[in-house]
């Protein structure tokens, strides 16, 4: 999980960087979609550890 947000956090910043702003928006987008894939894998990989255990 924690990989998955420092990754898409990289890749906000060079965006950022590439593409200079006021706001810093893309590493404030690009990290919650980070998150949001984080979440969704462990929500994934409980269900299976669920279905595993009936």
């Amino acid at each position: 999980m924690g990989i998955i947000i420092f990754l898409f956090s990289l890749l906000g910043n060079w965006l950022d960087q590439k593409f200079p702003n006021t706001n810093n928006v893309f590493i404030k987008i690009v990290t919650l979609i980070g998150v949001a894939i984080a979440f969704y894998n462990i929500n994934r990989q409980l269900k299976e550890i669920n279905k595993m255990d009936e």
